[in-house]
């Protein structure tokens, strides 16, 4: 089955805005945007001008960087808006719903409720170290279950679930849209679900240049899918969804010169991962570190509030994650430089 038929059916054969750069109309005089004819003062010359809706250098690069073809992205303000479009595409508020993890990313559950859609969970145990039952994940799915949400690394536990996602794709075929968020899957060394794309047509995976490019300013995402599902993304998608800055500023970052300093920062920040996630562990405070494949590791400590305010006044500011099931006394920890990491083990001891 075509995945568009698991589309909302009010949405079948949504027409999107037809906006100035939509039409494909070339000139040299520009007179069908109801743009300013001149830049802004202090403003680089064309900022004047709307941007392109995806912008031909930048999915080119995006494209080759993910190893995909063209027509089968699309590119948005970060994965956010990619989880939203897919949640207002997909599901009929009050009806349709979404499965996913506890604990995972925030922002699922909090996308579903917006949309109306109910979103159900399959609870993670820290004791198994969050490992995941794929069957039991499928038993929440339903002929009412639009999405199937995977974050992988997951956040913010930080394990892998790649070895489930072909063995997901193919009970959820015909039925619900597996969406697999690889936001920290360079830190992971692993390849990317990409490479089932061809197998399974219901597979759906984001990325970002935020994580490992250094870009979370900018908000680049990516969805990647079959053709037909990022074609209609784009067509619900707002005109002009990347401003000139972003995009000027993903091209540099995709440069090969960025792209080797990118790589070492990754290599430098996976060694800075284990050597933090030991240190932490001998802690006399610390009662658990788990493993990651992200740039962050979860902790848990005899008392999380303690530990979070001696950071603080340290000047360190970490992430509290204890009101998600299971996470009790818990932090996630970004990994810093060596310095900023350094910093926070002092803090601590």
């Amino acid at each position: 089955m075509n995945m568009l038929a698991r589309v909302r059916p009010d949405l079948a054969g949504f027409q999107p805005y037809a906006s100035a750069r939509r039409s494909g109309l070339v000139g040299t005089i520009r007179l069908n945007a109801n743009e300013s004819p001149w830049s802004g003062d202090g403003c680089p010359t064309g900022f004047n001008r709307y941007p392109d809706p995806q912008p031909l250098a930048l999915r080119s690069d995006l494209a080759a960087l993910y190893g995909v073809a063209e027509d089968r992205l699309w590119t948005g303000r970060g994965s956010d808006e990619a989880i939203d479009l897919l949640l207002r595409g997909f599901c009929r508020a009050g009806r349709d719903n979404v499965v996913g993890l506890a604990p995972s990313f925030g922002m699922y559950r909090i996308g579903a409720q917006l949309q109306g859609a109910e979103y159900r969970t399959l609870a993670l145990r820290a004791e198994a170290d969050f490992a995941l039952d794929p069957d039991r994940l499928l038993a929440l799915a339903d002929a009412d279950t639009k999405l199937v949400i995977l974050c992988s690394p997951n956040n913010p536990t930080g394990e892998l679930h790649h070895d489930a996602i072909g063995h997901l794709a193919q009970a959820l075929a015909g039925r619900a849209l597996l969406v697999v968020d690889e936001a920290y899957i360079e830190f992971a060394g692993i390849p990317s679900t990409t490479a089932l794309l061809d197998r399974y047509e219901n597979l759906v995976v984001l990325r970002t240049l935020s994580k490992a490019h250094a870009l979370a300013g900018a908000r680049i995402g990516s969805l990647i899918a079959h053709a037909d599902v990022a074609r209609f993304i784009g067509s619900i998608a707002a005109p002009y969804p990347l401003p000139l800055p972003c995009v000027a500023a993903a091209v540099a970052a995709l440069e090969p010169v960025a792209l080797e300093r990118t790589h070492a920062r990754i290599a430098t920040l996976v060694a800075e991962r284990g050597q933090l996630a030991d240190a932490l562990a001998r802690l006399p405070r610390v009662r658990r570190v788990w493993p990651s494949a992200a740039n962050f590791v979860l902790a848990r400590f005899d008392n999380g509030p303690a530990a979070l305010e001696r950071a603080l006044a340290a000047g360190i500011v970490l992430r509290d994650v204890s009101a998600q099931p299971g996470l009790d006394d818990c932090l996630r920890i970004t990994v810093g430089s060596p310095y900023e990491n350094e910093a926070l083990l002092e803090a601590l001891a």
